[in-house]
């Protein structure tokens, strides 16, 4: 086990953490709410330390991130435990788990480092569960990566407090955030948490100077509302209207499997009223439609030809349109 940042002590070897919103309080011989930070006597500790339960090289569209080193690999690694608990969770038998309740790796972030290096990976991806709750593992190889020219992706939930947050942004370059909802409602029943903090760690991130790209699970009643996929779409057009946003269609899981898949029809609406909010950029995910393809904001033209995961035509040149020259936003190189 390895020593957690960003707790303090209250008293009789009681600890708090300060992590995430959450600010569990957690008594000796006791793990937190994310199943991954153990207080033993009175310190605090990450249980999940360099004992990663996924690696898999994927191609950084699967993040999602389309905008950032297309068809290119990214070494992925995820460790047991998060800090919500959504019902409809497509990884819940790990990221509902405790680290000690399923089998791990032994792999020091050196270790990830060279292995990304070895495989010609241009990105290390914390992923699959919540990076959050794999805080230190996640910047200590961060530090390591940046020194060796390998960029660092977080897919994240943004449930994390300001200061470890800021931190770890200093070593970060891309980022999709799960923005879950723009109901404050959703995220308490469908999530147990809250949204504001999202909102304000997204707008740190790019304060900091991550690429972000976004995606919204579209739940068929309880997020797909046009009135809120509108809110949503407003919040982060007055944002900056460069970020992409991927709307991604949900199938049954975990606890929600009486619900329907999402209709095609909703994630297309769902297109139309992010343009109409000014969004430049926006792709539907789990449909193989033109909708997964970039065009040029200026001239129309088709600049990113993909099929799933997979990118099949690129025509941007030095960050630019090869028919226009328009600066496409994004990391290119």
């Amino acid at each position: 086990m390895h020593k957690a940042k960003y707790w303090r002590v209250l008293k009789d070897k009681t600890v708090q953490c300060q992590l995430c919103p959450r600010f569990c309080t957690i008594q000796p011989s006791h793990i937190g709410n994310c199943k991954t930070r153990k207080n033993i006597d009175g310190t605090l500790y990450a249980t999940n330390y360099a004992k990663p339960v996924a690696v898999h090289i994927d191609p950084i569209e699967k993040k999602p991130l389309f905008h950032f080193l297309p068809s290119s690999t990214s070494f992925s690694i995820g460790t047991a435990g998060c800090n919500l608990h959504c019902k409809y969770c497509q990884n819940w038998q790990i990221s509902q788990a405790s680290p000690e309740d399923i089998p791990y790796y032994n792999i020091l972030p050196e270790k990830i480092v060279e292995d990304a290096l070895k495989n010609k990976c241009k990105s290390i991806s914390y992923t699959y569960t919540e990076p959050n709750v794999f805080y230190e593992y996640v910047l200590d190889t961060a530090k390591i990566a940046k020194n060796k020219a390998v960029k660092n992706v977080l897919v994240t939930n943004a449930y994390i407090n300001e200061k470890p947050a800021s931190e770890l942004y200093r070593y970060i370059d891309a980022a999709n955030i799960d923005l879950k909802s723009f109901s404050d409602e959703f995220y308490k029943k469908i999530c147990d948490a809250s949204l504001e903090p999202v909102l304000k760690t997204i707008k740190l991130a790019k304060k900091k100077g991550v690429w972000i790209e976004i995606t919204n699970l579209l739940i068929p009643t309880l997020n797909d509302s046009p009135d809120e996929i509108k809110q949503l779409c407003r919040w982060i057009a007055d944002l900056d209207k460069n970020i992409p946003l991927h709307f991604s269609r949900f199938f049954p899981d975990y606890q929600m499997l009486n619900i329907q898949p999402t209709p095609v029809e909703t994630l297309f609406k769902a297109y139309e009223i992010a343009k109409e909010c000014g969004l430049r950029f926006v792709y539907i995910g789990n449909v193989i439609s033109e909708k997964e393809n970039t065009y040029c904001p200026k001239c129309g033209s088709l600049i990113i030809k993909r099929f799933g995961f997979s990118v099949l035509d690129i025509k941007i040149k030095n960050g630019k349109c090869n028919f226009c020259k328009e600066k496409i936003p994004g990391i290119w190189s």
